[in-house]
């Protein structure tokens, strides 16, 4: 028989007592979050419960940074949303939730990151995935981050992994997001060191001929009538640079005069502008897309118009961007040219991407 130091078995405690201590749990009462109207607390299967009709719920005194999160959330087959909200600061935060009433589809989960109080799911088809919900009983979300990475998890299966966190927060507030009321319970955090060797990114190949920097206006009530070209050479711009793809994800940089009602938002739009210099007169092919609807500008002229906002050609249809979805041949004078491209939206992501050939 081995016998075991006094002071070898307090150390092992320690460790175990460590271990156990590392995962904190916030137990679903009012006194542990920023409570809005929209929550409520309440038994239920003989656990603490949060009653969430909408919106997002914050933890009180707590940062993120690395780790896990997890929250468990009852079956519900109506339409209904519900997710993890993380590294919040002001209206900007990292977003990941279940559409439980997608259960088995292509979109059953989702990730997101919030801009300026605006979701901007339609811009990240690759941040989806197909998940079986149980229909019964409880579901649990796990989120794994570290640094600009995450892997998500259901009922302890891996179901999507991010490669880049849209957002620059590393650090930031956590709490929990529904629509149309979810009930959750046993929310939990386990705090860890950032790996040192984490995960290669994966990263889009970057396209010479994609457009990376743009200027933009501020956002602006929309109204067709009020646009006239003169007054957008008179226009003050900021410069912005596109991510790899070639997507600008416009509300990072620019506040909508309304935002987070989804749908009931009202129309915002910016004008965005770039310079194309010809060294003779030519044609070349300009490729883009867009969300929700734009005019494009050659030299003052208009020579697009169109929509590409959510169930804006059907029910199912999604508006998910794609560089090479419209093409232009755009006549190009000897000289300076300009691009201009009026960018309307109302939710659910306010983007644009373009390269020319």
């Amino acid at each position: 028989m081995i016998k075991l130091s006094s002071s070898f078995i307090l150390s092992l405690c320690f460790l175990v007592s460590f271990s156990q201590s590392s995962k904190t749990k916030i137990e679903m009462i009012a006194s542990n979050w920023n409570t809005t109207k929209e929550a409520t607390f309440e038994k239920f299967d003989n656990r603490e419960t949060l009653v969430l009709k909408k919106g997002r719920i914050t933890v009180k005194n707590q940062k993120f940074t690395n780790g896990s999160i997890e929250v468990d959330v009852y079956a519900n087959t109506i339409r209904s949303f519900a997710g993890i909200t993380f590294r919040k600061k002001d209206n900007t935060m990292e977003e990941v939730y279940m559409r439980l009433h997608k259960t088995n589809q292509a979109d059953a989960i989702q990730y997101t990151p919030i801009f300026n109080n605006e979701s901007n799911w339609q811009l990240y088809r690759e941040h989806q995935a197909n998940v079986l919900f149980k229909n019964k009983g409880w579901n649990t979300l796990r989120i794994e981050v570290n640094n600009d990475q995450a892997k998500i998890f259901v009922n302890n299966e891996k179901v999507m992994s991010i490669y880049n966190l849209r957002t620059d927060n590393i650090s930031g507030e956590i709490g929990l997001f529904a629509l149309f009321t979810n009930r959750f319970s046993n929310f939990r955090i386990t705090p860890k060191e950032s790996s040192e060797v984490p995960e290669k990114t994966k990263e889009t190949p970057t396209d010479l001929n994609i457009i990376k920097k743009w200027k933009i206006t501020e956002a602006k009530l929309f109204d067709r009538k009020n646009l006239n070209f003169k007054n957008f050479l008179k226009e003050e711009y900021i410069t912005v640079t596109a991510e790899k793809s070639g997507l600008l994800p416009i509300s990072k940089y620019i506040k909508k005069t309304s935002s987070g009602n989804f749908e009931q938002n009202t129309e915002d739009y910016t004008i965005a502008f770039t310079n194309v210099y010809s060294e003779k007169e030519e044609t070349k092919l300009f490729s883009f897309d867009y969300s929700d609807t734009i005019l494009v500008y050659l030299n003052g002229k208009i020579i697009f118009e169109g929509k590409n906002g959510f169930r804006t050609k059907g029910v199912q249809y999604m508006g998910h961007l794609d560089i090479n979805t419209n093409t232009l041949y755009m006549p190009l004078k000897k000289g300076n040219n300009t691009i201009h491209c009026v960018v309307i939206d109302k939710a659910n992501g306010w983007g644009l991407m373009g390269k020319l050939q």
